[in-house]
């Protein structure tokens, strides 16, 4: 694929003002229990149907990048750089991984409890704030734009999880998570209900795409950007995920139940891989009766809803992405840590 010298310069700036940082900006995690697995296949990577066979890759394990945080979420990869940006919400920054040097350390602090990440087609940072309660897109010179804050006159409640199509719209969700407190931003009162904006390529117009969820949370499309998914945090009686066709006009239409976590379970983030299937950071909803242990970690969904695969990991992931130079190195966002495995698969474009 052929890049605009202009998108390619511009890439290049934001690169040099993220290496500007330097090594003052090193973080010095604390340690966390983990043992790396040292037989292979890792058992931590568990089929749960013999389709999930073709994505293990017997001589690859589990691997703990980095530890010592508080709520480690929205990972997104920037290839050009080979690097990772994640956010460490009540810790108000969002961290940088440098997958040559292995090092970790902060690309902005504060960061306005920053939860979702992801790029744009242009290559930009496009980031979910809690505390302003706002979606912001960072230029290439370092300066940060803001794309949405309100609608209909009203602040969002706390923009969560964040994706960018190819046509350049960008959809959000919005529920009222980051102001439910003073840990992961500021205590507020809701002015809108749970929602999903879209913000139009063309104008920047915020239009609401979806009223009706309870806690929308994390949402990604199919490879072929006809479906859009999207994790209903507060259904009840259990989590689930929706699929809805997507219009040309960004109309979502043909509801339908794709994944409903039985019980305990907790989805948080999810992304989609070139085959369809379904990568869903997983945990306890933190009932009696749940067992952390057999749910933490990621849950794989093949493209018609079924559970194929099982990442286990000792602490709940809330996010996930791919990344590496093949785009089959899956990062997982977990509570206090930073995890990496190698897949035979890639992310969805």
């Amino acid at each position: 694929m052929e890049i605009d010298p202009q998108v390619q310069a511009g890439r290049r700036r934001l690169l040099g003002a993220a290496l500007a940082l330097g090594p003052a900006s090193l973080v010095h995690a604390q340690s966390f229990s983990f043992t790396p697995q040292q037989r292979y296949p890792d058992p931590s990577v568990r089929i749960l149907d013999p389709e999930f066979s073709k994505y293990r890759i017997y001589s690859s394990s589990v691997e703990q990048l980095a530890t010592g945080f508080r709520w480690l979420e929205g990972p997104v990869w920037f290839g050009d750089g080979r690097y990772l940006l994640v956010s460490d919400i009540p810790n108000n920054r969002i961290l940088r991984w440098d997958e040559t040097t292995g090092q970790i350390s902060v690309f902005r602090q504060p960061s306005n409890f920053s939860n979702g990440l992801a790029r744009d087609r242009q290559g930009r940072l496009l980031t979910c704030e809690h505390l302003t309660r706002r979606v912001t897109r960072t230029e290439y010179d370092g300066s940060i734009t803001v794309l949405a804050d309100r609608f209909d006159g009203k602040p969002f409640n706390s923009p969560n999880d964040i994706v960018c199509q190819r046509n350049g719209a960008i959809w959000f969700t919005d529920p009222p998570f980051g102001i439910g407190g003073h840990w992961e931003g500021d205590k507020a009162t809701p002015e809108l209900p749970h929602s999903v904006y879209r913000i139009d390529p063309a104008n920047g117009r915020v239009t609401l795409a979806l009223a009706d969820l309870a806690g929308p949370n994390g949402l990604c499309f199919s490879p072929d950007e006809k479906v859009l998914y999207i994790v209903e945090s507060r259904h009840q009686p259990n989590r689930v995920i929706w699929a809805f066709d997507v219009g040309a006009d960004g109309a979502l239409t043909n509801k339908r139940l794709h994944v409903d976590a039985q019980g305990p379970g907790a989805i948080d983030g999810i992304k989609c891989d070139e085959a369809g299937n379904l990568w869903c950071g997983w945990g306890s909803n933190g009932s009696a009766d749940a067992m952390p242990e057999e749910l933490d970690g990621v849950m794989v969904f093949n493209p018609a809803g079924k559970p194929i695969g099982h990442i286990r990991l000792p602490e709940r992931c809330a996010n996930l992405c791919f990344g590496g130079a093949k785009r089959n190195r899956l990062f997982m966002a977990s509570s206090h840590s930073l995890y990496a495995l190698y897949v035979e698969t890639r992310g969805a474009a």
